[in-house]
């Protein structure tokens, strides 16, 4: 039996907002397995359990950029260590640039983008020079580019913490800007149902089927009960079917359907959303630190 430590409680807790009993009860019957004890408690405690899934575990900023004609944008996820960092103006512009240039140069991948002119080096060298003046490691970790079909619209949030770029065919600029906002506000996962990651589904319909097993209703009601929870999941998590932020009595589709309007595509970042946070034990820390100064101090007294 694997051991239950207060970090994975806490870590489990974070993830889900679920109390920290049935944290703690869910990590045991998952023999300390946090993925399992997650879905452990999706059964148990429905959606709640997944409230807080998509908190960010690192700190950065995200940059946007459109250009004049709102027909080509770029969005760029870049991470740091501390929250302080990405206040920080150099960590800003490189950023900046950094959109400038997956939007000016269309880069590849990452790599190529890391080997691009900036500034009198490249990329890679101009991050490496600010990791040696402010002291942090930074990452570029994420980019898009839009080529749009219709007119481009951006929206940041939360101190550069959520960025979307948005792609809307005939429709106003004020209900793109308006479009942007919602994504960062209602987070989809994809534009419409069929866009929605297959293992996503799969992952929602076997937690689904053990609710519903566990209501000991008979096998057609079972069956009506998981494709209920299924629809019902594909509609919070895609632009079309989640209810308009700025009018929730009706759906984006029946926004963009009284506006004559569609969206093309969307991008949406959220700073560190998916990287593991290192947990370190402070206390720990400081009597090692404390510790490590005692010894250098006897290493200087002469023998």
């Amino acid at each position: 039996m694997a051991e239950i430590t207060a970090g994975m409680v806490k870590e489990l807790r974070e993830k889900t907002d679920a109390p920290m009993m049935e944290c703690k009860k869910a990590l045991t019957e998952a023999d300390g397995d946090l993925g399992k004890a997650e879905e452990i408690l999706r059964v148990r405690l429905g959606n709640k359990a997944s409230k807080a899934a998509g908190r960010v575990a690192a700190e950065g900023v995200v940059a946007t950029v459109i250009d004049l004609d709102g027909k080509l944008g770029a969005i760029v996820e870049v991470n740091c260590e501390t929250d302080f960092v990405a206040k920080n103006e150099d960590f800003l512009a490189f950023a900046r640039a950094l959109a400038e240039l997956v939007a000016n140069r269309n880069p590849v991948d990452l790599a190529a983008l890391s080997a691009f002119p900036l500034n009198e080096g490249t990329v890679e060298q101009t991050r490496a020079a600010l990791v040696g003046r402010i002291g942090e490691n930074l990452s570029i970790r994420r980019f898009a580019r839009i080529e749009a079909k219709g007119r481009l619209a951006s929206y940041v949030h939360g101190g550069a913490k959520i960025g979307v770029l948005v792609d809307l065919v005939d429709g106003a600029p004020a209900l793109a800007k308006d479009l942007a906002m919602h994504i960062a506000a209602s987070k989809p996962v994809a534009l419409s149902k069929e866009q929605v990651p297959t293992e996503l589904i799969a992952r929602e319909r076997a937690i689904a089927a053990q609710k519903a097993a566990e209501s000991g209703k008979p096998a057609g009601i079972v069956e009506k009960m998981v494709e209920g929870s299924v629809q019902k999941f594909l509609r919070e998590v895609t632009l079309l079917g989640q209810p308009f932020v700025k009018d929730d009595k009706h759906t984006v589709e029946q926004v963009l359907k009284t506006a004559g309007a569609q969206v093309a595509a969307f991008v949406l970042y959220v700073v560190g959303e998916g990287i593991e946070r290192k947990q370190s034990d402070f206390a720990a820390e400081v009597a090692a630190t404390a510790g490590a100064a005692s010894r250098h101090e006897k290493d200087k007294q002469p023998s």
